[in-house]
């Protein structure tokens, strides 16, 4: 990938995060579901990736940073809505637990 690329990715990627917030498109989303991180995930890539909101079936890289393995996606997207949800400490606590 070009670097012109990877630059409109994130200008595009950045863009929508910010839609996100300033015009509350948030508030529509259940934040904390699994079903709201596709719909964040779908919100963010739309115009970037084919699979924007889907499971990746395929591994993925930039540069020499290797995102989440596509045979373990399933089972830990399915673990979403089992996670604590009021705090950062919580969560870590279950999941070291787990």
């Amino acid at each position: 990938m070009t670097n012109r690329y990877l630059n409109c990715e994130e200008y595009l990627s950045k863009l929508r995060a910010i839609e996100l917030w300033d015009e509350n498109i948030i508030d529509s989303i259940e934040v904390g579901t699994t079903k709201g991180l596709y719909e964040i995930h779908t919100y963010l890539f739309q115009d970037v990736f084919d699979h924007a909101g889907k499971v990746r079936t395929v591994n993925i890289a930039k540069g020499n940073f290797s995102f989440a393995r596509a045979m373990f996606l399933g089972d830990t997207l399915a673990g979403i809505d089992e996670m604590a949800d009021t705090n950062f400490d919580e969560i870590v606590e279950l999941r070291g637990s787990g």
